[in-house]
């Protein structure tokens, strides 16, 4: 079930945009949509079973690096964490596929962009199940790539094609911080593996190391520099100037990558590193006043907006800031269930702002699925 969660849309992206000719653009539509919408239902069943029965694993898929110290496992872990990410990512991906092929009825390339949004859903399950860092920096590259393509999907306009190249220029500077980070976890853990690296953390709450001609203690360095590249890929205060330009997409992926999963990952990223933040108060303090000033700014500015994309784009970073200021004073189920939450009305509101005969319908099941999802949850 997990495999089949995972590389569906792997197998519907390589279908749509290999082999479009040969089986017609309907066909496109009917196998990316029917995929990722049988990985949202098998997505469902192991959030269930993780709620009510506990469940938890560790699939290995491959070995994937041995080399020295350095030993990384191509795996899929599921755990409470992951499997709320599974519905969130396969559910709004499935929904905005459908969406799509109302939206994007009338451009010629239709089967490249629905390639590309399976694409990046199979990028996102990558990063969220992911057990080490490596596999989760392959996933937050991927999903980077992606949102470059889908931004630029219509590459004819200069402003589409100068919001792509913002986006990823801009989302390099927290990536690179990202890197260092991991690079540092290697440097003194000497794994990149979640479990490994989490048990030793302890060791080191008191390790200093000079960087930049400064004594930093080890675990604030390596918290800020992680949280660097959350503050990249969520839009934070300093970073956020690419989504709002990012709009120049298509609206379907507004919907997907800018709302509700892509922009999320950093938030991911802080809550699934809690057990190294919580050795830091010097960083947790860091994210809970990026938090907070990114949450009143950028509602701030999306009171004087005249552009109802641009508008939710600035809530999505005003959201944002929300949910990492939970994280920051260590209320990372509120930080989750605000994540949660947040993707389904966010991705409401853009794909009402692009409202169509199917996205009308597409948008009443999310708030359907929303309700019923949240009555389903335990108190």
């Amino acid at each position: 079930m997990e495999y089949a969660i995972l590389f569906l849309p792997l197998t519907a992206s390589i279908i749509s945009g290999f082999f479009n000719k040969i089986i017609g653009e309907k066909l496109c539509n009917y196998i990316t949509c029917l995929f990722t919408t049988l990985g949202a239902i098998l997505s469902i069943i192991i959030f269930y079973n993780v709620i009510f029965h506990g469940y938890e694993n560790n699939l290995l898929i491959a070995k994937w690096i041995n080399s020295g110290n350095l030993d990384v496992n191509w795996s899929i872990k599921i755990d409470a964490l992951s499997s709320v990410m599974l519905v969130v990512v396969n559910l709004i991906s499935s929904l905005v596929h459908i969406y799509s092929i109302g939206y994007m009825s009338h451009d010629p390339h239709k089967p490249r962009f629905m390639a590309y949004l399976s694409l990046f859903t199979f990028a996102m399950l990558t990063l969220v199940t992911s057990d080490n860092f490596l596999q989760l920096f392959f996933g937050w590259e991927g999903v980077g790539l992606c949102s470059y393509f889908l931004i630029g999907f219509w590459f004819k306009k200069n402003s589409a094609n100068s919001a792509a190249i913002k986006a990823f220029l801009v989302n390099r500077v927290g990536d690179f911080g990202f890197a260092l980070g991991i690079f540092l976890i290697f440097y003194l853990f000497g794994t990149v593996n979640y479990d490994e690296v989490f048990q030793q953390i302890y060791l080191y709450k008191d390790n200093e190391l000079i960087f930049l001609g400064l004594n930093v203690n080890s675990i604030d360095l390596v918290c800020i520099l992680l949280f660097i590249g959350a503050m990249g890929k969520s839009a934070q205060f300093f970073l956020h100037t690419w989504l709002p330009d990012a709009m120049e997409g298509p609206t379907p992926v507004s919907a997907l990558i800018h709302a509700a999963t892509m922009v999320t990952a950093g938030v991911f990223l802080v809550v699934r590193c809690s057990p190294i933040y919580e050795y830091s108060s010097l960083a947790l303090s860091l994210v809970t006043i990026i938090g907070m000033t990114t949450a009143i700014f950028a509602a701030s500015v999306a009171l004087v907006q005249d552009d109802i994309k641009k508008i939710i784009a600035y809530s999505t970073c005003s959201q944002l800031g929300y949910m990492f200021f939970a994280a920051g004073v260590g209320a990372y189920n509120v930080a989750m269930f605000h994540l949660f939450t947040h993707a389904f009305f966010k991705a409401l509101l853009f794909l009402g702002a692009g409202s169509n005969e199917v996205g009308l319908i597409v948008t009443h099941f999310f708030l359907s699925v929303l309700l019923t999802v949240a009555k389903a949850l335990p108190a």
